[in-house]
């Protein structure tokens, strides 16, 4: 005979599966000692479900296989919540497990009852409860098939009473399918889209995360167009390295060279991106659209063409169809200015740049006290981490510098709650990705914010052995929040942090942790701890007036920013 829990947790570990993330309690034990007897699935204890969630979401992003989080009955299945709803926005194929209370007693406002089905009919592509014998194993098949084939979150729910039933003798083992069909767009449609590419003049290609295993259709198509091509964040993994047309991102993590790139273009060529600012992009242009959803096209700008497919096949069957333009004058001054404006960003790399005559004004202004720019600290990351590490980045400031200034070079992966934009995600994400290759260097860069927030789980990287590399931009700010108030005009309030020393936190909990205050012992500091074998965390405390500017900054913003110093400096006085 075999139970509910058991032929769950066999049909995961055939699957693949190699971890389950989340906390033990009453209504899933038998799920967690069906967990202990299989040999071929890891079960890794957090301290806050919100982090196995995350955890998850990070495997199935990196893998593009199933991954599982758990958490028991009400409060338990609550803390998945945010950590789920980063799956759904990245579309990560995710099968939470979920507690109940005993069948008696659902509906009857038990100890602990949260109506799940309710709690995740948002966020769920698939949210079922099992309460009869008879549902199995076709609602666990149809929870897989639907998280794999929709890369959206499924969500099974067993009551107490559930998971520790017989099932009849010879009921078989769930299979998932895992295959997923590619299209080519329309004929007609390719046709028309390549007689505007044509036609149009200069091209600017926006490519997004949904091209990343197209690089080579990618960059042939940019060649045929000569168009410069403006990357999604997401899409800096695969696409950045090696790419003549690239130009760096657009938002708020951009530079002025992307702005040019849509201002002065006459096509817009959207490629595999659902990129949500619309103010940043330009109006009044000829616009193509290629995505394999075609619910995403024209949600964020009108779209005259509309290639519905497989990022990859489109480009491929669209490329014949263009002609070579000759004139490769939008692209090369796009990516002059780009050039120019990385040579510029790298003055602030420099540990002495506060002490040359070039940096006197500018330390005058928003670094009096000669602190460690975060420039400086992500140049180094990049220098000393491995060409195949993992980076992980917190929403906020960190990912900010981590866009201008890590490349996604080699086989380097990048996650980041892009879509949500959730504050903790960069150290949970972190040990998800460590937990599929624990031979592989993980690198999360975190806010100060962002790691407290979640801090408990540092006990998860010791106990499991995750050798995480957590680096802190530690400057007692919810930096982000303060530029933003700032840019509107407004003094900063509420987002000043009292921080600890995290290096001493991180060594009582059992990492190797070191802390940082001066410019000059960075790089040494970087590399030696890259280096380190088991979890380090390295506390760098950095530059709290640091700016980010836009790609194109209004008078506005400067005008709100004035203001909002001069008004920091009337109440630090008062």
């Amino acid at each position: 005979m075999t139970t509910v829990a058991e032929l769950l947790i066999e049909s995961l570990a055939e699957h693949g599966v190699r971890s389950v993330w989340g906390v033990v309690g009453d209504a899933l034990n038998p799920v967690t000692d069906a967990i202990r007897r299989e040999d071929r699935i890891e079960w890794i204890g957090v301290r806050h479900e919100e982090v196995g969630a995350f955890a998850a979401s990070a495997q199935a992003q990196l893998t593009g296989r199933l991954a599982v989080c758990m958490g028991t009955v009400g409060p338990g299945a609550v803390h998945l919540l945010n950590g789920l709803y980063d799956a759904k926005k990245s579309h990560a194929p995710v099968l939470a497990i979920c507690g109940q209370v005993p069948r008696e007693e659902m509906g009857t406002e038990f100890f602990q009852e949260v109506d799940n089905d309710a709690l995740f009919a948002d966020v769920a592509v698939f949210n079922r409860t099992v309460t009869h014998l008879d549902q199995l194993p076709l609602l666990i098949e149809a929870a897989g098939n639907a998280a794999l084939q929709q890369s959206g979150v499924a969500v099974l729910t067993l009551p107490g009473d559930v998971g520790g039933l017989d099932l009849p003798r010879h009921t078989p083992v769930p299979r998932f399918v895992e295959q997923r069909p590619r299209s080519v767009p329309e004929t007609d449609a390719l046709q028309q889209a390549a007689a505007a590419l044509d036609a149009g003049g200069r091209v600017t290609m926006l490519v997004g995360i949904g091209a990343r295993d197209a690089r080579e259709e990618v960059l042939a198509v940019a060649e045929r167009l000569a168009a410069p091509m403006v990357l999604s964040l997401k899409a800096k993994e695969g696409l950045e390295d090696d790419n003549p047309y690239e130009v760096g991102q657009s938002g708020l993590l951009g530079n002025p060279a992307t702005a040019t790139a849509f201002d002065e273009c006459d096509v817009l060529f959207l490629v595999g991106t659902d990129f949500p600012y619309r103010d940043f992009l330009p109006a009044g242009k000829q616009v193509v659209q290629l995505d394999v959803r075609g619910s995403h096209i024209g949600r964020r700008v009108p779209v005259d063409h509309a290639l519905v497919g497989d990022a990859g096949l489109g480009l491929a069957a669209l490329l014949p169809l263009l002609a070579p333009h000759e004139d490769r004058g939008h692209l090369e001054s796009v990516r002059e200015e780009y050039l120019s404006w990385q040579e510029k960003q790298q003055r602030f790399t420099d540990p002495a740049y506060d002490h040359r005559p070039s940096g006197f004004l500018r330390r005058k202004v928003d670094n009096p006290d000669a602190l460690v720019r975060p420039e400086l600290l992500a140049a180094a990351i990049d220098r000393h981490a491995a060409q195949d590490a993992v980076f992980t980045t917190d929403t906020g400031m960190a990912t900010v510098w981590l866009s201008r200034y890590v490349r996604m070079t080699g086989a380097r992966r990048l996650l980041g709650s892009y879509n949500l934009g959730s504050m903790a995600n960069a150290m949970p994400q972190a040990l998800g990705a460590s937990a599929l290759d624990r031979g592989r260097q993980v690198v999360a860069l975190c806010g100060d914010g962002g790691l407290s927030m979640l801090l408990g789980d540092l006990i998860t990287a010791v106990t499991y052995d995750l050798p995480v590399k957590l680096v802190v931009f530690d400057n007692s700010r919810l930096g982000m929040v303060k530029l933003e108030m700032e840019q509107v005009g407004l003094p900063e309030f509420g987002t000043v942090l009292r921080n600890p020393d995290f290096a001493e936190v991180a060594r009582a909990i059992g990492f190797h942790g070191v802390r940082v205050e001066r410019p000059a012992d960075v790089d040494e500091a970087v590399r030696e701890a890259l280096a380190h074998d088991g979890p380090v965390l390295l506390d760098v405390v950095t530059n709290p007036d640091e700016v980010a500017l836009p790609p194109s900054p209004t008078v506005s913003q400067a005008w709100g920013f004035a203001i909002a110093k001069t008004k920091e400096a009337v109440t630090s006085a008062e």
